[in-house]
């Protein structure tokens, strides 16, 4: 079953990493650099899912996650917190955040795929 995905992240790299495994399985993928650019995209596109850094300039990707679970059109749509600063206390944060799942940066791809099959 194919998914439309949001990937919010401002590191151009980590985006080509998860649109490239995403699309090559037949989703559709929209791309963010912001969390401002993120709550937008996710009230215009609905995505299916959303992977959302944390860590990013202009809104993070904490302030995002609230947005968008405040909103009534997108509060449904799961996401999966990405960070590469795995501290004590940052999953608990981002969980009471509103993301319904959490993946550390660098990430294998078997636990990207475990992590979308939780919600399909």
């Amino acid at each position: 079953m194919s998914k439309t995905v949001l990937i919010v992240d401002d590191v151009a790299l980590n985006i080509k990493l998860i649109r490239e495994i995403l699309v090559y399985q037949g989703d559709t993928v929209f791309e963010a650099v912001n969390g401002r650019e993120g709550v937008d995209l996710a009230i215009e596109k609905k995505p299916d899912i959303i992977f959302m850094d944390i860590q990013m300039p202009v809104m993070d990707g904490m302030e995002a996650t609230r947005q968008i679970k405040a909103n009534p059109a997108t509060r449904h749509i799961p996401i999966v917190a990405l960070t590469g600063y795995a501290m004590a206390g940052d999953k608990k944060r981002m969980l009471e955040a509103g993301c319904d799942a959490y993946l550390s940066k660098p990430f294998k791809i078997k636990e990207l795929f475990q992590t979308i099959e939780e919600f399909f």
